[in-house]
């Protein structure tokens, strides 16, 4: 019996049209840059805010309808929202969907029997993906919700509680591996600290190099080659997360000798509670080849905090794939829509009109970010810029060549440095309008 029966497959309508139930801008089929967009964009629907979320907030309960829900949180009710998942992707037209392993079955009274629940669902979604040809982007274990992580999973002071992450990471490694899930995603919700009176940082920190270390090893032991995932996230729960940006992502993974088998996941709403914009924590992972994957949402400037709001900004959207295109796009990554429909919008067909615009926005983004590439508006400005370190002393610098003795020579010789140029930031803003207005 169908969830959605008064909805059929969403399809590709043009810009001109009104049908709020229709794409405008993603046309699957549409090839951008030699690829099509599906495959650019390989959009994917995360399980927990769309087929998990109730809209609750701190005052008060969950507001959203949900017919297809029983008010049980028994493993029938789950097989039944897997199918319900799963209709519901396959109209959308995505092509990928994520889950933390919580989000898919409910635990039981121990280990054994909370891995036995996720068992019979992961049978029920193995059989959905079959059916529709849907895939997984990335599995990850919820090592935040439980009590039981109160002080932190891999960076716990507790040993049993980390003994009991590395159980769930390992049941999660398997259940991804056997949908054939493309990446594995960490996302430390509460390693990090609220008091440093009470934590030994060094120590955490070296817990949780081990624990992805293992997390490495079983996967070699279990034959899952993709990409591991770190999300990066300053705030919320904790004061302050060790995987607080991008740049403190990358440092960690260097110091534990982790950069062979992660890269990152970033987040639009993360970038900018650490103080960044999206282009610019996607441009610092790219230059150091780590982007892996995105979760596509947006906050709201007058709230600072991760309200996970569906992305519908042009300019957000063609700034983020500017950068996923000059890195090369993603490969076993996704756009994946780590978004909520607000608490008032709580209808069914609430939740396909945030993803079909998430979705639009993404492809008239695509768009204009090959345009200006297309053109080189903003690259031969940049390499003119920077035309000093091309040749002479500039190009010394750059390749390592030169010492701070030869520059004071050659400064001596010449004088002063040449006149710096405008850096043109109003007109190459302009610049970049002129395409959100053309395409």
């Amino acid at each position: 019996m169908s969830a959605f029966p008064e909805i059929g497959k969403i399809a590709y309508e043009g810009p001109e049209s009104d049908n709020p139930l229709a794409f405008r801008w993603y046309n699957p089929d549409e090839v951008v840059e030699g690829k099509t967009m599906k495959d650019h964009l390989r959009f994917s629907v995360v399980y927990w805010h769309t087929f998990r979320g109730t809209g609750s907030d701190p005052f008060g309960p969950g507001t959203a309808v949900r017919p297809w829900e029983d008010g049980t949180d028994s493993v029938e009710n789950a097989c039944n929202r897997a199918r319900v998942a799963f209709e519901f992707i396959e109209k959308l037209g995505a092509p990928f969907y994520a889950f933390h392993d919580r989000d898919i079955a409910p635990e039981g009274a121990n280990l054994a029997e909370t891995n036995s629940n996720l068992d019979a669902v992961v049978a029920v979604l193995k059989e959905e993906q079959q059916r529709t040809g849907i895939k997984l982007l990335w599995g990850t274990a919820n090592m935040f919700s439980n009590p039981r992580f109160m002080h932190g999973a891999a960076t716990s002071c507790n040993a049993d509680v980390v003994a009991y992450a590395g159980a769930q990471v390992k049941k999660a490694l398997e259940v991804t591996k056997e949908l054939g899930g493309e990446n594995y995603v960490f996302w430390g919700g509460r390693e990090g600290y609220q008091n440093l009176y009470n934590t030994d940082i060094r120590r955490e920190l070296d817990h949780l190099g081990s624990f992805f270390h293992m997390a490495v090893d079983y996967a070699k032991e279990i034959g899952f080659d993709g990409p591991f995932l770190i999300e990066p996230k300053p705030k919320e729960p904790t004061k302050h997360q060790y995987d607080s940006d991008a740049a403190a992502c990358i440092n960690f993974l260097r110091a534990y000798e982790l950069t062979d088998h992660f890269k990152l996941n970033i987040e639009t709403n993360h970038a900018t509670l650490a103080g960044h914009s999206m282009m610019h924590e996607l441009d610092y992972a790219g230059a150091q080849d780590m982007i892996g994957s995105i979760d596509a949402n947006t906050g709201d400037m007058l709230l600072g905090w991760d309200t996970d709001q569906f992305p519908t900004d042009y300019y957000l959207t063609s700034q983020t794939m500017l950068m996923l295109l000059k890195y090369g796009g993603l490969t076993t990554g996704g756009v994946n829509f780590d978004a909520k429909v607000r608490r008032e919008s709580f209808e069914p067909i609430d939740l396909f009109y945030a993803h079909i615009g998430g979705m639009d926005a993404f492809a008239r983004g695509l768009k204009i970010a090959a345009a200006i590439r297309a053109d080189k508006a903003l690259e031969n400005f940049v390499s003119e810029r920077y035309a000093s370190f091309d040749s002479g002393i500039g190009q010394k610098i750059e390749q390592g060549k030169t010492s701070l003795k030869e520059l004071e020579a050659y400064m001596l010789e010449k004088g002063e440095a040449d006149a710096n140029q405008s850096g043109r930031q109003e007109m190459l803003e302009n610049v970049f309008n002129r395409y959100i207005d053309r395409v």
